[in-house]
């Protein structure tokens, strides 16, 4: 049976926006247009699950997947192992091989989420480069990679460049290396599974162009390369980045209900071009979207569509439903409909969270209990929310005369799964206690 292809695909890679560089000029086109082509993208095991910088790639493969092609996600256990230069500023810590295979473990799991593997010719493979890689000798990788590489042009390149004239930092032979075996990993897949492209961020853009010349060069193949933006907003922050950190694509790193609200709360200046890079929703859809936003008074719906779109697919409808839920239930003040694990979310990475010992909550009164998890600058703060009953404890209202009673404002039989505490002082200062 051959696989249907979708001859407009690269035209609507550029209406998304998704397409920064790349090599052949309309011969890419011809060679994508003519038959199912094999790519693949490489993701090292820098942690112990990818992150949201990882999407654009990973949904890459996916888009090129439904349009007939055949993607392979490359797991770096070998590359993994030396780190990628490419426009740091610093050396990378070298993490222990063990540790690096334990992550690869993990990414493959991870990858393995957004392409079908059971779709007929074009299904996709997940592959390490640790298995040829680490089969190979120092003298054959020297003899039959690294002669074919100029130091000259190697030092040029953009990213290599950079780190040679960082005064102070330079760069080590060892991550000097690793555009030959990312290169070695291209006509290597050339010759195992037919792979003519390689995709990845526009950063990756040396080490792409090295792998289609390292393939000619050993193997007379001629393959290509793809880039894609890297993901920028509008007010010059990293995208990706939170108060509390990185978003990851791990629930256990990331809650689904944090992951939610972190594209909830995407800019308006942003949201379009996320939804264009992120999701599956058509050009007209998008633009039909953001005419609607245009007219309509008050807050636009593309965050939340946005929101919704990301959270299902990176965590399913159970994962988007929970988010949902809990955001609901904060927007609402009515705790009542959430779950045990909707509080753990929650403490995990929803809000403020602390730990008390039932014990010492008597010798306390609630002055100090919110003051020490700073939901005010002082005691006098808090006991003046508690005149004004600004302060609820598990939806229930607390006054002065409740602040001697901390016991009985944490009574086991008041908790919610007989360990948890909502505590809300005014409008919109939260703590999620969990009493032991």
């Amino acid at each position: 049976m051959t696989t249907k292809i979708d001859t407009n695909f690269l035209q609507e890679l550029q209406d998304r926006g998704l397409i920064a560089q790349t090599t052949g000029g309309d011969a890419l086109a011809e060679h994508l247009n003519s038959a199912s082509c094999t790519l693949y993208c490489g993701f090292d095991p820098t942690a112990d699950s990818l992150h949201i910088g990882s999407l654009v790639p990973l949904l890459m493969l996916k888009r090129f997947q439904l349009a007939g092609h055949k993607p392979i996600a490359l797991v770096g256990g070998a590359t993994g192992l030396i780190g990628d230069p490419s426009f740091k500023a610093q050396e990378r810590k070298l993490n222990t091989p063990d540790v690096v295979a334990s992550w690869v473990g993990k990414l493959r799991a991870q990858v393995s989420r957004f392409i079908d593997f059971e779709c007929g010719a074009n299904s996709a493979d997940v592959v390490n480069n640790l298995d040829w890689v680490g089969k190979m000798d120092v003298l054959s990788f020297l003899r039959d990679v690294g002669k074919h590489f100029s130091v000259n042009n190697m030092i040029n390149k953009e990213s290599v460049k950079q780190r040679i004239e960082r005064e102070g930092e330079g760069i080590s032979f060892t991550e000097f290396t690793y555009m030959l075996l990312q290169s070695y990993d291209f006509a290597e897949l050339y010759q195992r599974n037919q792979c003519t492209l390689q995709i990845g961020g526009s950063d990756q853009w040396g080490n792409i162009t090295g792998g289609i010349d390292l393939t000619r060069r050993m193997h007379g193949g001629h393959v290509f390369g793809l880039t894609m933006p890297l993901v920028t907003k509008a007010d010059g922050t990293k995208f990706g980045k939170t108060e509390t950190g990185t978003v990851w694509l791990d629930s256990s790193k990331t809650s689904p209900y944090a992951f939610y609200q972190f594209w909830l709360n995407t800019a308006d200046a942003d949201v379009y071009k996320f939804l264009r890079y992120f999701t599956f929703l058509s050009v007209s859809e998008i633009a039909a979207i953001e005419a609607e936003d245009l007219t309509r008074a008050g807050k636009p719906e593309a965050q939340r569509i946005l929101a919704e779109e990301m959270t299902r697919l990176v965590h399913g409808e159970n994962g988007l439903l929970a988010a949902q839920r809990i955001t609901q239930a904060l927007f609402s003040d009515d705790l009542a409909g959430l779950s045990e694990s909707d509080f753990e979310q929650l403490q995990q990475d929803g809000l403020p969270s602390s730990k008390l010992v039932r014990a010492d909550i008597a010798e306390l009164p609630l002055t100090q209990i919110l003051a020490d998890v700073e939901m005010a600058a002082s005691g006098k703060q808090v006991k003046d929310a508690l005149v004004r009953n600004a302060v609820f404890i598990n939806g229930q209202p607390k006054s002065i005369d409740d602040n001697m009673q901390s016991a009985n404002s944490f009574a086991a039989e008041k908790a919610f799964f007989k360990r948890f505490y909502l505590v809300k002082l005014g409008k919109k200062k939260y703590h999620l206690f969990e009493v032991a």
